[in-house]
């Protein structure tokens, strides 16, 4: 596909905004979401105050959003942004289904991300703790790892583990029933905390003990700064100007990822920002 303009990671109201903004300036768009957009808009019982949709539930205003991506033309790659290398001239994404991508900008507008992290996840970040079961699993052929996972869309990535590791216990922090092999220890435990002394050698959770050699940590979104290293954040939230910038040069942050007020109009605006701010980083770069 060769190199993107634009990365935009995230298909809330903020990303959707960006995504319009530059296919209207011809942009080369690359959209990493979910088919069904937005799961925190789905869910929304009555939305009182988007202008023009007065009264839209969840459901019809993810629709009309569907509408008008289609009428734009505009696709939406099913996938997730795992990790974020700044390159210099480009961005590469790599995502939880192995895949890479180069962008010449990044808009980050994937909403509300973790603030609990649990004890010991940070310090093992990369030896031991990841939070891409595609991407690494290759590492533990023939280990014991755990998996801990929010939601039941990460269960294909559990099967996917349980065929190269030794063994795999799966901890799922959602309620409903689990679909995964035989061969995987279903452990339903709240994780307190991540152990080892070089590398990860254990997981407590508040009933046991864990002896494993790699933690998995799906999440629906990583921490921005873990997203993308070098980023600055204040309080868990992306630091951004008035135009989306963050510190880091060609990287757009918009909407929830940005702190509150967490509103859809707030995110559409600051989508739409966020788009031509990258637009003319884009432009600025193509004329060097």
């Amino acid at each position: 596909m060769g190199r993107y303009d634009i990365g935009i990671i995230g298909t809330g109201p903020a990303g959707l905004s960006a995504a319009l903004t530059a296919k209207i300036r011809n942009k080369k768009i690359l959209l990493l979401g979910r088919k069904n957009l937005s799961e925190k808009v789905e869910k929304a019982h009555i939305v009182q105050n988007y202008l023009g949709l007065p009264n839209y539930s969840g459901v019809d205003m993810v629709k009309v959003f569907q509408q008008q991506l289609s009428i734009m033309n505009i696709a939406v790659t099913e996938d997730k942004a795992t990790v974020i290398y700044n390159m210099g001239e480009y961005f590469e994404i790599q995502t939880a289904a192995g895949a890479m991508y180069e962008t010449t900008s990044i808009i980050l507008a994937a909403g509300t991300t973790v603030t609990h992290f649990f004890a010991g996840e940070k310090l093992f970040l990369g030896r031991g703790v990841s939070y891409c079961a595609t991407c690494d699993a290759p590492l533990y052929k023939g280990k014991v790892v755990a998996i801990i996972a929010d939601s039941a869309a990460e269960e294909s990535e559990v099967d996917f583990m349980a065929e190269i590791a030794a063994k795999v216990y799966y901890i799922p922090l959602y309620q409903g029933d689990i679909h995964v092999s035989s061969s995987v220890t279903v452990v339903h435990e709240i994780p307190v905390s991540i152990a080892g002394t070089s590398k990860v050698s254990q997981l407590q959770t508040e009933d046991a003990v864990y002896e494993v050699d790699g933690v998995f940590i799906l999440r629906e979104s990583v921490a921005p700064d873990q997203l993308v290293p070098g980023l600055t954040t204040e309080s868990g939230y992306v630091a951004v100007n008035r135009q989306m910038e963050t510190v880091m040069k060609g990287c757009f942050a918009c909407g929830d990822i940005t702190g509150r007020p967490y509103q859809y109009s707030k995110a559409a605006g600051e989508g739409n920002v966020a788009a031509l701010s990258a637009v003319s980083y884009v432009d600025r770069n193509r004329h060097k």
